[in-house]
């Protein structure tokens, strides 16, 4: 897991797994937001396995998947509404990070 921090309140990562939950939630991470889209590799965690462990561990988390067409309508508002109703620092987390990153910019950009 390579976590890399964005501002004070959001890092993104790579692929999490169910296993990494604890770490992430050591690291004192409050929320969790899901942008990759499940089935898009056979070798990716679901989705709702990791929701379950994190909601086990006390942590808020959302699936608001970015596909490849990239951050489109329904992804902005929800992250927009991931980012009005989850406590902060929070992780973003997709195949490489790159997809979290984006929507964060567009986001925090509208939210700004």
């Amino acid at each position: 897991m390579d976590i890399r921090q964005i501002d004070d309140e959001y890092s993104v990562s790579g692929q999490i797994s169910v296993e990494d939950l604890d770490q992430i939630k050591a690291l004192g991470f409050k929320s969790i937001v899901c942008h990759r889209p499940d089935d898009e590799s056979s070798d990716q965690t679901p989705y709702a396995l990791v929701a379950a462990r994190a909601k086990e561990l006390g942590l808020d988390i959302a699936h608001v998947p970015v596909g490849p067409m990239g951050v489109n309508e329904e992804a902005v508002t929800g992250m927009v509404d991931a980012l009005d109703e989850f406590p902060r620092p929070m992780l973003g987390y997709c195949r490489s990070g790159a997809r979290s990153t984006a929507i964060y910019q567009k986001t925090h950009h509208i939210r700004a």
